[in-house]
């Protein structure tokens, strides 16, 4: 009786092994969440974009955002379109100020930021970052006229800054470091911190040195500006997107590292920066680093 019992028992543990044989067999269902199920729904993928921050992020001379964070950025949406399998894959651009790109992402205006923005602890409390995508440091553009060369010149000097970033937290230490005095100028943007130095209503204006070239570049006159040899912070750069949505920061992720396992880096830094200098040994260095393998 027992062995009667015993070969029905392995007869139903066969059989139900028998049906769930070809589902074991069969691909993951992919479940979508958060930011890739919204993508799916609309079909839109929303960009957020800097006007005036050459050569990373701003309006070109057919008033599309142009730039190198926007050749990532655009590299990024590719990815996400294939992986979700869309037709078409529309790209809404929503233009973001340094006050508020990190509240656009929060609340979901942007699905992506694909700017200028340092990836600092303090703002993974809000959002989260993709991995670097550029490394940067502070510095001042000036002209001949306010004969500024290094840390010596600067006292009593009239500073333009965009407050609230990282740039002013870290003028503001540098300065306190070195003992030095100078007059602060807020302004509202890049555009505005070049205008103040063109008027001459600031003797320096201090951002990133991959903004100020790009700056000075592509103002009226680059011969009237100089960059003074003097850093003053670390700026590593990230793509920022909605906190706590792993999957959308894993699909922008395996996007940018393709991109710097492949080399297709190479042409898009010389496309925006390749006359201005060659990729630095820090940055090789950041692209070796977040080649990361499949």
């Amino acid at each position: 009786m027992m062995k009667h019992e015993l070969k029905v028992v392995l007869g139903a543990l066969l059989a139900s092994f028998a049906l769930a044989g070809p589902a074991l067999g069969q691909g993951k269902v992919q479940t979508l969440d958060g930011t890739l199920k919204k993508i799916k729904t609309s079909g839109t993928l929303n960009i957020g974009y800097r006007e005036s921050s050459p050569p990373f992020s701003f309006m070109g001379p057919d008033k599309r955002p142009i730039g190198y964070s926007i050749d990532l950025c655009m590299h990024v949406a590719t990815a996400i379109q294939k992986q979700l399998g869309l037709a078409n894959l529309k790209l809404g651009w929503v233009p973001v100020t340094a006050e508020n790109r990190i509240e656009m992402v929060v609340r979901g205006s942007v699905d992506i930021e694909c700017g200028t923005t340092t990836a600092s602890l303090s703002r993974q409390e809000r959002v989260d970052f993709s991995l670097m995508t550029f490394v940067d440091g502070a510095g001042l553009l000036t002209t001949p006229a306010a004969n500024l060369r290094g840390a010596a010149d600067l006292a009593g000097k009239r500073i333009a800054v965009i407050p609230g970033t990282t740039t002013e937290k870290a003028l503001a230490e540098y300065l306190k470091s070195q003992f030095i005095t100078v007059q602060i100028v807020r302004v509202a943007d890049h555009s505005a911190g070049l205008a103040a130095l063109e008027k001459g209503e600031a003797d320096a204006y201090a951002s990133d040195r991959g903004i100020l070239i790009g700056l000075a570049v592509t103002s009226k006159d680059p011969k009237r500006f100089s960059l003074p040899n003097l850093v003053f912070s670390y700026e590593p750069y990230g793509l920022m997107v909605r906190r706590n949505d792993a999957a959308f920061r894993l699909t922008v992720n395996r996007a940018l590292a393709g991109l710097y396992r492949s080399g297709d880096i190479g042409p898009i830094y010389d496309r925006w920066f390749g006359a201005l200098s060659k990729p630095s040994e820090g940055l090789k260095a950041m692209y070796q680093l977040n080649a990361l393998p499949e």
